[in-house]
């Protein structure tokens, strides 16, 4: 790559990056300001990335600017250990959402699933109390079970409904207890529960409590992260290529710099 094309290209990119950095760090001063205290929990992991990003990002536009070969070693160094972080990242989400897959019940649209088949992390995470217990007041917020009586009006719509792996788990019991559906809300519990899990115990009608304290609740959000999760590591996947190109160029850049020096 030429003299002046490595520089240039290192420059603008790490211009661009820092207006990013600042998006995400003024996105995060509003997430702290939101009333949600489930988002308010991502607020400083958002704001973080943000100020790491806006740091490495300044360091290397001025070491571009400048040719300034100490600031470009820093800012490879820097970039060398968040490619290896996000690789590692990278690695361990896939193992750990390897394992979990849905059980089809016939007559519904939707799978079920279980906690025991997930990996032992999910295991260990969800069944923490207090973890629990964060993520419940989450759940409750999010107004996912109240909202199903309005998306659907008749029994048979909601018979017939695709919901997704927190509805399944969390907004109803387990179809093996065998309670007959009244509407999307309300099961009847005078039936006694043809299987003995002790979710059929657990559920109840209430809108505070449901099925929040079942183990299929804790599957059904163990599915929803695992989907997210792989999301997450795809798009890592391709910001790994990225910055590895990134990371190249500032190679060649921190060279010129170097080169230039030793001939002045």
């Amino acid at each position: 790559m030429g003299v002046g094309t490595s520089t240039f290209v290192t420059r603008w990119i790490n211009f661009l990056t820092m207006l990013l950095a600042i998006a995400v760090i003024i996105f995060g001063v509003w997430m702290s300001n939101h009333h949600d205290g489930c988002r308010k929990s991502l607020t400083l992991p958002v704001i973080g990335l943000g100020a790491a990003i806006f740091l490495i990002s300044v360091v290397g536009f001025l070491g571009a600017l400048k040719n300034i070969s100490i600031l470009l070693w820093v800012y490879l160094i820097a970039l060398f250990f968040v490619l290896v972080g996000i690789l590692i990242f990278t690695v361990l989400v896939f193992i750990v959402t390897n394992n979990g897959s849905g059980h089809s019940v016939t007559g519904l649209r939707y799978k079920e699933y279980q906690l025991q088949d997930f990996s032992s992390w999910f295991l260990k995470e969800l069944n923490n109390f207090h973890n629990w217990e964060r993520l419940k007041v989450c759940l409750v917020k999010s107004e996912d079970c109240n909202n199903l009586s309005k998306k659907y009006k008749t029994l048979k719509q909601y018979k017939s409904a695709k919901l997704t792996p927190i509805e399944a788990g969390c907004c109803r019991p387990p179809s093996q207890c065998g309670y007959p559906a009244v509407n999307a809300s309300y099961y009847d519990l005078t039936f006694h529960p043809v299987s003995p899990n002790n979710d059929c115990k657990r559920y109840k009608n209430s809108r505070a409590i449901k099925c929040y304290d079942c183990d299929s609740c804790k599957a059904g959000v163990a599915q929803y992260m695992k989907t997210e999760w792989r999301v997450v590591a795809v798009f890592n996947v391709v910001l790994f290529v990225f910055l590895s190109i990134i990371y190249f160029v500032g190679c060649c850049a921190r060279r010129n710099a170097a080169r230039n020096r030793s001939k002045a």
